[in-house]
């Protein structure tokens, strides 16, 4: 296959990318079994360079999924259990006077989003104030504690969890934090046949182990990589439409932000990598649609009566979309 160019240079072959991402995804695959959707969602943002909101109910392996991508990319990990009592600065780190013998003085000592990546453990149980204390991380790859500004490392990424059943001692997040998540993933509970493999991975002598697949230097090509993918205009065109039609949905009170535009291309080029093509077709951003937008869209009350959800008006608004409508 011929590589493609485009106005940054020469991209790399897209079977090299195909090739790495699936060696990735089956790693990972080796002990998050049956969920190759939700595997392959959390890969195409990370090298999107985004942020996921994970949510699904206790023991469907949301931690365990994380933690293996972390071990197959060799990438530094740290993990936040969040609480009602959590404050700003077990977050990002404080300054802490150090009175020595020859010198006193104030050291800025790191907090946990100092990683690769963050796993933010039921993000949903600390209060507004905490919460917001990623906000700068997730957007500009930074902190800034005291007036001093510390960079990330990159890649940096928050893979946040919740649970959406338990709401007593919750604090919903607030909708600009919710944008910052390129995808939200919904993990449901395995079929009968997964649940049995996964009881005689697990609860065997060796619950399995994910063995390192490529380096953090690799990561960061490859997200150079897609970064690359060009996008005709019809492609572009359609997103539009797509944004543009979850404001016009009756049921919608708030539609999807420039942010979620942004969310939909970047993941359709990922696909599209994945898939071994080096451009964007249709069905690729129709793939991205419900984990780029699922949370971004703020229904109306009527849509809560009726008991319709985000899902399903995507599902719509692509179907209206199609249609020319």
């Amino acid at each position: 296959m011929t590589d493609p160019t485009s106005a940054g240079g020469a991209l790399p072959p897209v079977e090299q990318f195909a090739e790495k991402f699936k060696r990735l995804s089956s790693a990972i695959g080796s002990v998050v079994l049956g969920q190759e959707r939700v595997v392959e969602q959390l890969l195409i943002a990370a090298l999107a360079r985004g942020h996921v909101l994970i949510e699904g109910v206790p023991g469907l392996g949301k931690t365990r999924l994380v933690h293996a991508f972390a071990d197959a990319t060799e990438l530094t990990y740290s993990r936040i259990q969040f609480t009602p009592d959590l404050m700003p600065a077990d977050v990002t780190g404080t300054n802490v006077f150090i009175d020595a013998a020859h010198e006193s003085r104030f050291e800025f000592q790191a907090g946990p989003v100092f990683a690769n990546v963050l796993l933010a453990d039921e993000i949903n149980r600390a209060t507004p104030k905490t919460q917001s204390a990623l906000l700068e991380a997730m957007q500009e790859r930074a902190v800034t504690v005291a007036g001093k500004r510390y960079e990330l490392e990159e890649p940096f990424m928050v893979l946040a969890t919740q649970n959406p059943l338990e709401m007593e001692g919750t604090y919903p997040l607030p909708e600009a934090q919710l944008d910052r998540f390129l995808f939200k993933i919904v993990i449901e509970r395995p079929d009968a046949a997964t649940l049995r493999r996964i009881l005689v991975v697990t609860t065997g002598k060796d619950e399995g182990t994910v063995q390192p697949v490529f380096s953090r230097a690799e990561l960061l090509e490859l997200q150079r990589m897609l970064r690359a993918v060009p996008v005709a205009d019809a492609g572009l065109d359609y997103v539009v439409r797509i944004v543009e039609a979850t404001h016009q949905h009756p049921l919608v009170r708030l539609g999807a932000s420039p942010r979620g535009a942004q969310a939909m291309t970047l993941a359709a080029k990922g696909f599209a990598l994945a898939a071994g093509r080096p451009n964007v077709e249709l069905e690729d951003i129709r793939r991205a649609v419900p984990a780029a937008l699922r949370h971004r869209l703020l229904l109306d009350f009527e849509a809560e009566v009726e008991g319709v959800g985000t899902d399903a008006i995507l599902t719509e608004v692509l179907e209206r979309v199609d249609r020319g409508g």
